[in-house]
């Protein structure tokens, strides 16, 4: 569960680019620091951070990559704080890139390992504004109140819908998986495909509605079931290149 920011720096800065990353567990500013590459895939920056002590240490390395469908580029991460190592992929809005901006924004990326769904009780309700709904997930391991935000980034038909965030202790965004809109080929009934990477691991729930809440605001949520309907791309994990 991650989250934060990225700004390229001016050119005549040590480091090309300066951010903060966020989870329920730290707040750490780093550093994207050029580095000579020995190969094609080499990392194309050292990530660095500042220790307790006041000491810089590497705590990762960084790629320039581009999306093999949109084209578009962004910044692939892998970090390790002393937790073990993780990824997260540093992306651009539609309007960051019109506007050529510099500003990015970390999104984790995780594994496609799908925990068993179990037994999952969970609501989601559409809300009056802004195009989002609010919810809960839980069962007895672990029990989350969500958000779905529209997703900014979407530009090709798989893409999702929504993000999937929640708040840290502070009242930090934490995204925490992806939404898709889907309609059942079988009914004709809308509803969402969610994965969320809960603290068991990734899990997929769909959100639908019976028919006492159909045409309401209420979707009950439950275990995915893979009928053949899920949404193109529904288990390509949290990531999101844009």
């Amino acid at each position: 569960m991650f989250a934060g920011t990225l700004t390229r720096n001016v050119e005549t800065a040590a480091a090309q680019y300066s951010g903060v990353i966020h989870s329920t567990r730290f707040d750490i500013a780093i550093q994207l620091e050029k580095r000579p590459k020995m190969s094609a895939r080499s990392p194309d920056y050292d990530v660095t951070a500042v220790n307790k002590s006041g000491r810089k240490v590497r705590i990762g390395t960084a790629w320039n990559e581009t999306g093999n469908t949109s084209g578009n580029p962004y910044i692939s991460m892998q970090i390790d704080v002393g937790l073990g190592p993780f990824r997260v992929n540093a992306v651009q809005t539609q309007e960051a890139r019109a506007a050529q901006s510099g500003e990015f924004e970390i999104i984790p990326l995780v594994s496609n390992g799908l925990m068993k769904s179990g037994s999952i009780s969970g609501e989601l309700t559409a809300m009056d504004a802004d195009n989002a709904f609010a919810g809960y997930i839980a069962n007895m391991m672990f029990d989350l109140d969500f958000m779905l935000i529209e997703n900014d980034y979407k530009s090709e038909d798989t893409h999702p819908d929504y993000r999937v965030e929640v708040s840290s202790p502070r009242g930090k965004p934490i995204r925490v998986g992806s939404a898709w809109m889907a309609k059942s080929s079988r009914t004709g009934n809308d509803y969402l495909s969610l994965l969320i990477n809960t603290p068991d691991g990734d899990l997929r729930v769909n959100a639908v509605q019976n028919e006492e809440q159909r045409g309401g605001k209420t979707f009950s949520i439950i275990p995915f079931i893979d009928g053949g309907e899920q949404p193109q791309d529904g288990g390509a994990g949290l990531s999101l290149v844009a």
